[in-house]
């Protein structure tokens, strides 16, 4: 079953119908669908399609020249072409006649492979780009390799791409789209669990329990989620236990870099150098305040929700996993989810304002969304808000998330508007997020209150699982 994506196939589409020559590079994380996408593309389409190998440049080449001459052929061939320029030249040659794609798979490792092969390429684009009538295509997991050796300025294919898709995860609107029997309560918990990973929503049973989902995955060693992160970092950086120490830091808590530093028994500079590989990576995300761009309160938070979960349970109880004792390392867990579902409840805040604003529907058109943090002139300690977002210097909104059991009271409505008090806004609006909606004294106080949005979870789940506009 293919879902969403309609945005990425939209780009595509516009490119194969200008009947020119394209260049488009996919890139994203292993895991997220990138294949998938180019096999949804190219499935009603003329395509070669050829996916690179972790091997030699002799191996690659003849996986090359089978896929590109069983299409001009129409018959398997056991031949191969002599050289990446003589096969790649054949394919430009097809495209003059017909419009074709030529979609290349896992590209770093046929570069790496071949190390003339990138330059071979633009040595191609620039001689036939004119008359060739090719649609290619580079796709690729590394997400260093891809950015270093295609995207970046000193590449030898630097100016070439007539477009990049950077390939996400779902988000939480996507992810309740492809689950049709879970509650809508797990179906937060299936995306702060997985993050919206395609191939990690492929692992949840829609039979089962969470409960019983969790133990199949993150907690049974024969499962490739139990691994899952640590394979990742080893596929993308040098030394991973440091990065793996960070990570867990982080996710246990320690957001500030003095705080990681020690945690991980390693100098701030050596830390901050590993830190912005991560944040490079997608992996790690640096905040500062709603509206400061540098600021000394700045904190680090692991952005990755599938990582986030497996790095603040899973090493922690380890040692009791792999000897089977699965029951009692969810019974550990348990008691921390709900508090572990906070951050992602806030992401999910977040969409559900950002696909209010797109529908049109926003009283607020603000530019950003961000957390605030900081000092409270008024008691004389700090305090934080969830959500904040400006239209411009009268006008912004202000939000609070609660992922809790209890209905929502009148005396969090008050802290927030309190808390909008500490700036100088003149219209003012105040969105409170319940998991379990609002009390009577609460929903009293709101309609006697300005511009105040009590919105309830379910309510939100019915606006972000219906397709974009």
């Amino acid at each position: 079953m293919f879902i969403g994506r309609s945005r990425e196939l939209n780009s595509l589409n516009r490119l194969y119908m200008s009947d020119k020559f394209e260049f488009a590079v996919i890139y994203g994380r292993r895991r997220v669908g990138k294949t998938a996408l180019i096999n949804q593309f190219i499935r009603d389409k003329k395509a070669i399609y050829f996916m690179g190998v972790e091997s030699n440049a002799k191996q690659n080449l003849e996986n090359l020249s089978r896929n590109i001459l069983e299409y001009g052929t129409g018959i398997q061939a056991e031949t191969s072409f002599l050289s990446f320029q003589a096969a790649l030249e054949y394919a430009f040659q097809l495209a003059e006649k017909e419009r074709l794609i030529l979609a290349v798979d896992e590209y770093p490792y046929v570069a790496r492979s071949s190390k003339s092969f990138s330059s071979t390429l633009q040595l191609l684009i620039d001689q036939y780009k004119e008359n060739s009538r090719l649609m290619l295509i580079l796709c690729g997991s590394s997400m260093s390799y891809m950015e270093d050796h295609v995207l970046a300025y000193k590449a030898p294919l630097y100016g070439r791409r007539t477009a990049q898709i950077k390939l996400a995860p779902f988000d939480f609107g996507d992810t309740c789209r492809y689950f049709k029997n879970f509650s809508a309560e797990d179906k937060a918990l299936v995306y702060g669990i997985t993050g919206g990973t395609p191939q990690y929503l492929l692992q949840m049973d829609e039979r089962l329990s969470m409960e019983d989902n969790i133990k199949n995955t993150f907690l049974n060693p024969a499962s490739f989620l139990f691994e899952e992160p640590e394979n990742l970092l080893k596929q993308e950086v040098r030394e991973p236990a440091l990065y793996n120490a960070i990570i867990t830091a982080i996710a246990a808590g320690s957001s500030r870099m003095a705080e990681i530093a020690s945690k991980v028994g390693e100098d701030t500079s050596v830390c901050a150098a590993y830190l912005k590989n991560l944040i490079a990576l997608g992996l790690v995300q640096r905040e500062t305040p709603y509206g400061e761009k540098e600021s000394r309160k700045s904190v680090y938070a692991v952005s990755d929700n599938m990582f986030r979960f497996w790095y603040r349970f899973v090493p922690e109880n380890n040692s009791i996993i792999v000897r089977g004792a699965v029951q009692l390392a969810y019974k550990r867990m348990e008691p921390h989810l709900s508090d572990y579902m906070g951050k992602v409840f806030e992401e999910i805040c977040k969409q559900y304002l950002w696909k209010l604003l797109l529908n049109g529907e926003s009283p607020v058109e603000f530019k950003d969304l961000g957390r605030w943090w900081g000092n409270n002139p008024l008691k004389h300690s700090q305090t934080e808000i969830d959500i904040m977002g400006e239209q411009d210097k009268n006008t912004a909104l202000f939000g609070e998330c609660k992922w809790t059991n209890e209905k929502v009271d009148a005396g969090t409505l008050e802290k927030l508007a309190e808390q909008s008090r500490l700036f100088h806004y003149q219209n003012i609006y105040l969105y409170l997020f319940a998991k379990n909606g609002f009390t009577k004294g609460c929903m009293e106080k709101a309609d006697g209150m300005d511009h105040v949005m009590l919105v309830a979870y379910h309510d939100m789940v019915k606006v972000l699982e219906t397709d974009r506009k």
